[in-house]
């Protein structure tokens, strides 16, 4: 099994410094351990204009059969030949991706102490690969070349790739399922192109010739850093990694898709995913939870249930049937909504992954019946992209959401749920800023939640909701929630926009700065969540 790596160089910047990159040294061979055979690092050509490093992996077939356990093409139980005689000591499997790991540990990190900056420098790269194995039963001609140029050209790569015939002396046999690959690129650094080879090597092969357990998914989020989560083929790279192990590969693609939302609103994932309190999650999974719902039996209905039971009212009124709730939190609206059998589908959508475990898990839907689980979907996305899976929805709800986005964000938002998906009815509801004096525990000036980015007051929010109607076609009525003040008005208000007759949309997409995105585990949709920090209320309690 051999992959060459060469760049070349300069008197400035000599070809050379691929060594220092490598951590090997070009006048030596040297050799290493693996857990398959020995690998061994040797440059055939090492000068200022041209530098090649070459790696060759001396697989040990019993060891590979040991180690294997019986597991995998090379130690198949039914062909106790083919656990000695077989492609892995010649083809660049997954094998290969362990050996890059284990000799060039460092070089993929991205680190080089003997001259600092240089594993930053982008530098002309060209890698060589004489055979990669890929699978998948693919029987019409060029059709393994078309998946080599399918994972690596998006990256930037040129690829020259051929496919290797069964046997040259007989053209008339065809091709096999072996490419002759050779990579190349003007610019590129040295760490994200052996990163690169880690993941696509195995995807190639979509075989892994060693137990895949959990931290497979670390390791592959780990060294697709920065290239995986924008990738078009995403979840076919993603779902070969892992070989097709079903529920690592969500889990993988619910944190790739969380990593592509948050690098799209220049945010940390960690601010994206926020929609689930760490100390309400303990709650609900804690012993208190019983005695919580022994006092909720006991005390006023919560600003929080007000506020659903005037959605449900509104839904009701408009008589929608399917429902979109954009920015579901840990469902408690969804739950509401699955008691009233006139709601016959449910679409739940958050941004939040650990919003979204919560809400499946307080809902049950493991143990929901058929007929149950069938009314109802919960999808990953942000509110700020458009997706074609909303539309069509009798209705949307956007429940405490509006206020957790930058208001740069908003007009973004308005056309993806207004313009785009564009229902019969929405139904908003958002803080009233100028009830918060009501609130003896809330400070003058602070805002309800920490992750509100603002509040608005009636006139406000009139404002807004008039303008939102105004310009895609919508009229509206703006409710009051909650108990009435007759100075400040209620703690909540609401806005159900209906759909006017014939109407046309008159924003402007393009102001919107939205784009069409249908991701392909649920991936766009909504941004917001919980707002739980009126649990210090005097109401006694206000969440999503």
């Amino acid at each position: 099994m051999f992959m060459s790596i060469s760049t070349t160089g300069t008197a400035e910047s000599p070809a050379t410094d691929l060594g220092f990159l490598l951590h090997k040294h070009p006048g030596k061979v040297q050799r290493f351990s693996t857990a398959h055979g020995e690998a061994h690092v040797f440059y055939p050509e090492a000068g200022d204009e041209a530098c090649t490093a070459a790696l060759l992996l001396d697989v040990d077939p019993i060891a590979l059969v040991r180690n294997g356990r019986g597991k995998g093409r090379a130690g198949s139980p039914d062909l106790a030949l083919a656990q000695y005689v077989n492609d892995r000591p010649y083809a660049a499997s997954s094998l290969l991706a362990v050996a890059l790991r284990t000799v060039f540990r460092t070089a993929m990190k991205g680190v080089c102490e003997a001259r600092p900056g240089l594993a930053d420098r982008p530098r002309p790269l060209r890698i060589s690969l004489p055979a990669v194995p890929v699978g998948g039963g693919h029987t019409a001609e060029g059709a393994a070349v078309a998946m080599v140029v399918r994972l690596f050209e998006p990256l930037g790569w040129q690829v020259e790739a051929t496919a290797i015939p069964l046997d040259e002396a007989f053209p008339e046999w065809g091709e096999s399922r072996y490419v002759r690959l050779e990579l190349s690129a003007e610019r590129v650094r040295l760490a994200d192109a052996l990163q690169q080879l880690y993941v696509l090597l195995p995807a190639l092969d979509g075989a892994k010739h060693y137990w895949v357990a959990p931290d497979e998914v670390d390791k592959l989020l780990a060294a697709g850093e920065g290239w995986l989560a924008g990738h078009p083929e995403r979840a076919l790279i993603t779902r070969r990694y892992l070989s097709r192990r079903w529920s690592l590969t969500r889990r993988a693609m619910e944190r790739l898709e969380l990593a592509r939302l948050a690098e799209a609103d220049d945010r940390e994932a960690d601010e994206v995913d926020n929609a689930v309190d760490d100390a309400a999650e303990e709650t609900e999974h804690g012993q208190g939870q019983g005695q919580e719902q022994d006092r909720s039996e006991q005390r006023p209905p919560s600003l929080a249930e007000q506020r659903r039971a005037a959605i449900l009212a509104a839904l009701r009124e408009v008589g929608a049937a399917r429902v979109a709730d954009l920015g579901c939190g840990q469902g408690e609206l969804i739950g509401a909504l699955l008691k009233d059998p006139r709601f016959t589908e449910v679409l739940g959508v958050d941004v939040s992954v650990r919003a979204l475990s919560a809400a499946a898990r307080r809902l049950r839907m493991d143990r929901m019946p058929e007929r149950q689980a069938n009314r109802v979907r919960l999808v990953q996305g942000a509110l700020t992209y458009t997706d074609a899976r909303l539309k069509g929805f009798d209705a949307a709800v956007l429940c405490e959401v509006i206020e957790h986005l930058d208001l740069p964000r908003l007009p973004a938002l308005e056309y993806a749920v207004f313009g785009a998906a564009r229902p019969p009815a929405v139904v908003v509801t958002t803080p009233n800023a100028g009830y918060n004096v009501r609130w003896e525990s809330l400070p003058a000036g602070h805002l309800r939640h920490a992750d509100h980015r603002f509040e608005w007051d009636r006139a406000e929010f009139r404002t807004w909701a008039e303008r939102v109607a105004a310009a895609y076609g919508y009229t509206v009525d703006i409710r009051p929630v909650g108990p009435q003040d007759d100075e400040v008005g209620a703690p909540t208000q609401l806005a159900l926009f209906r759909l006017g007759d014939g109407a046309e949309p008159g924003g402007n997409p393009a102001a919107a700065d939205s784009t069409e995105n249908t991701g392909s585990t649920g991936s766009t949709g909504s941004t917001s969540s919980t707002d739980s920090t009126d649990s210090t209320t005097p109401e006694g309690g206000e969440t999503r």
